[in-house]
């Protein structure tokens, strides 16, 4: 009797202590998308401003002039 007691109550526990775990996993990933969107926008802005100052750098080692407003 007593290992079929402590087998029903560890799934028992188990269940709760899971869906507790779930709760907070779903609000985590959550506040992962919010911060990965801002993350990827960041990235993208950062990638552009690399990409012309590598432009303005083979534009002076090639020497071509670069056009106004670039």
């Amino acid at each position: 009797f007593g290992r079929w007691s402590a087998l029903i109550v560890g799934l028992l526990y188990g269940r709760s202590h899971y869906k507790s775990l779930a709760a907070k996993e779903v609000i985590i990933r959550e506040e992962e998308a919010k911060q990965a969107v801002i993350r990827e926008a960041k990235l993208a802005e950062e990638k552009v401003k690399l990409n012309r100052s590598e432009m303005l750098i083979l534009a002076k080692e090639a020497g071509v002039k670069v056009p106004e407003g670039f």
